[in-house]
Formats: structure tokens, C-alpha cells, sequence
């Protein structure tokens, strides 16, 4: 898991990327009017790497599978089995696991076309979940993660390698707590948990970089502030589709009674509920700041050019009489033909006082201006 300098880091990076951390949860590649449970995936997609830890109070196996063959050992073997399938880029392998393990075929489809929401299904013999996991690599990233739950065997479809499991994988290598006594209920939870527990440092990185545009926006605002603002807001965004659904998937799991899930797992689900209520309040809390930092930038820069105004026109008030006194001094009528043409012109002193007249009216201006805090 990174520390929380580099998801501020990550943030960061994030943030001055515009556009590409908002990604599209429901891109559908399926052609219309295809059959119920056909499975298509993305040409780019990763091919699949298998890997497996099975497991009990006392022994543990944990190895990469070459082939899929050899995972019909583990679905009615008397320990328990997580079998973590890393990419989605073979529709064979994919479906061939369907048949070993008897996934439901439209279980099966939802878990390669990726941008479901999170939802909770049940199945004759297996429970199907899909959660959203969220990475800070160059920006924000959500990745969706499905889970099929079985009587002694969890099965988890990812997009990519990558992922927040490693807490889950270091326990159960060490033995240490229910993860190994637990069932794969209890292992289900943890995979859960170890999913919306990761909310909460980038969450906490987030926290961190509204404080800093805070600060900004009092003391420097300028664009770049502006496109960190809107690319903040929009990665929150992404962060409530992800995490609003769960809610409700996570409730699933606590009501509604299953075979698969004891009791006392129903008690640490709850508690990975609440943690998710908690994700959602801080989503909103953030969104509801960064909707303020986006106001408060508008006052900003608002208030910045009333003052410049206000400076301009104050300039511009004052040289308007001067303007005047020179623009009727420059109209050079001949004095010698009329007694009202211009005496002034004569005036031998005529010049400094026309210069004083101009200097005293500008200074009276100002002083003006300052009894009235116009400047």
C-alpha cells in the first residue's frame, strides 16, 4: 500500500491531468440483440494470470496455475481456496472456469464487461459480487472486482495485476487472526474490507490536496488552481459512483439471509457497512468543499478585478479634468484678435501656473478619493 506522501503525490499528478481520471462506468462492448451470457472483453485487456491459495487452520498451498485443468481439485476439496484471476484478455479461460466451478452464465458475463455497479446477486450454489477498487498510480483509477463465493471457494476476477489484497495475502500467509479458521465467508469479508478500507488514505490524500488549493485560492488564484479544482471535483465524483452502490450491496449481504454466510460473519459485515457509510459521508464533505474553494475562486478573481477597476478608474478620474484644462489650452486661439481669445496665452507666467492648476487639481483628487477609501 503507498504511504501517504505518494498518494498526495499520485493526487497531484492526477489533478493536472484533465479528463483522463474521470472514466465511463458503463461502457457496454456487447452488440445489441446478443444472447444472455455472451462474453466479450476488451481487445487490450491483460491475459490472465491464475493464482491460488488454498488453505487451512494448519497447511497452506499457494502457486501460479498454468492450467485452468488443474483447478477442478479445489471445488470440493475440504479446505479453502481463493483463486485470484488477474486480467480478463482470454474469453476461453474465462469461460472454461465458469464450467469448472458452474458460474452462472450471466454472472459470468457481468464480470467481464467491466463498469458494473456494485451489486450483490445469489445463485443456486454460489454468491456473486461486484465491488469497485480504487488505485492511485499516474491518476485516479476504478477498477471493478468480482467475486464469486462458493461453499469452500472464493473466486475474485480483476482487470489487471494490481491490486489492495497483499494486507489479505500477508495474513493468511502468517496465520494471523479468523482469516485461516474463518471460511470463505469470513475470507470474502476481507477481501471486502481490504477494498473500502483503501478509500480512506486516498480519501485522506484528497483531504490534503483541498487544504493546499485552499490556501491557493486565498493567496494566488490563477487557472492552473482552477483546472485542479474542476479535475479534483471530477475524480470525487468518480469516488461516489464507486462507493454509493456498495452501500447498498453491503446491506445485501447483512439482510439477506444466505447459506454461504454464517452468522457471525454477518457481524463483520456490518461493520465493513458502516466503513462505507463513513467513505460516502467524507465523498460528500469533499465534494461540498471543492464546490466552495470553486466559488470562492470565482469571488477571487471577481473581487481582483473590481480592485483593478476600481485602481483604473481612480487613474482615469483623475487625468480626466487634467485633460480638459490642456485640451482648452491647446485649442490656440489668437489673443490679438479678440480680448476673448485666450488671455492667458499672454500671462507670463502663464505655463507654471497652468502646470500648478493641473498638479493641484490631481492632488486634490486623491486626497478626495482617500477620505472617501475610494483608493
Amino acid at each position: 500500500m503507498k504511504s501517504a506522501n505518494d498518494l498526495i503525490h499520485s493526487v497531484g499528478r492526477g489533478v493536472q491531468s484533465a479528463g483522463r481520471s474521470a472514466q465511463s462506468l458503463f461502457k457496454r462492448r456487447i452488440p445489441p440483440g446478443s444472447s444472455p451470457g455472451t462474453l466479450v472483453v476488451h481487445p487490450d485487456a491483460p491475459k490472465p494470470r491464475i493464482f491460488v491459495l488454498d488453505f487451512d487452520s494448519n497447511n497452506l498451498n499457494e502457486r501460479e496455475i498454468q492450467d485452468v485443468s488443474e483447478l477442478s481439485s479445489f471445488r470440493d476439496s475440504n479446505t479453502v481456496t481463493w483463486i485470484d484471476v488477474q486480467g480478463l484478455g482470454d474469453v476461453e479461460l474465462i469461460g472454461r472456469l465458469g464450467e469448472i466451478f458452474g458460474l452462472h452464465r450471466l454472472a459470468l458475463e457481468d464480470a467481464v464487461h467491466t463498469g458494473q455497479r456494485a451489486k450483490v446477486e445469489s445463485y443456486d450454489d454460489h454468491l456473486f459480487i461486484i465491488a469497485r477498487m480504487i488505485l492511485l498510480r499516474e491518476h485516479l483509477e476504478t477498477e471493478q472486482v468480482s467475486f464469486f463465493l462458493g461453499p469452500n471457494w472464493v473466486l475474485t476476477f480483476q482487470e489487471k495485476p494490481g491490486d489492495v489484497f497483499e494486507p489479505v495475502r500477508q495474513r493468511i500467509r502468517g496465520g494471523r487472526g479468523k482469516i485461516r479458521t474463518g471460511g470463505t465467508d469470513y475470507l470474502t469479508y476481507a477481501l471486502l474490507d481490504a477494498i473500502v478500507d483503501h478509500y480512506f488514505p486516498v480519501l485522506e490524500a484528497y483531504g490534503d490536496q483541498l487544504a493546499g488549493l485552499e490556501e491557493r485560492v486565498v493567496s494566488s488564484p490563477d487557472y492552473g488552481v482552477l483546472m485542479q479544482i474542476y479535475a479534483l471535483k471530477r475524480d470525487l465524483l468518480s469516488l461516489r459512483r464507486a462507493i454509493w452502490p456498495a452501500r447498498e450491496a453491503f446491506n445485501s449481504l447483512v439482510r439477506d439471509e444466505s447459506e454461504l454466510i454464517q452468522k457471525e460473519t454477518v457481524t463483520f459485515l456490518r461493520d465493513c457497512y458502516d466503513h462505507a457509510v463513513q467513505v460516502i459521508d467524507l465523498v460528500e464533505n469533499y465534494r461540498e468543499l471543492s464546490t466552495g474553494l470553486m466559488d470562492a475562486y470565482l469571488s477571487g478573481v471577481s473581487n481582483r478585478m473590481n480592485e483593478v477597476m476600481k485602481v483604473l478608474t481612480v487613474i482615469a478620474t483623475i487625468f480626466i479634468p487634467l485633460t480638459f484644462v490642456a485640451g482648452i489650452y491647446g485649442m490656440n486661439f489668437n489673443p490679438e484678435r479678440s480680448p476673448w481669445n485666450m488671455p492667458e496665452l499672454n500671462a507670463y507666467f502663464g505655463y507654471p501656473l497652468a502646470i500648478l492648476g493641473m498638479l493641484g487639481i490631481g492632488i486634490g483628487l486623491v486626497v478626495f478619493f482617500r477620505k472617501k477609501q475610494w483608493f
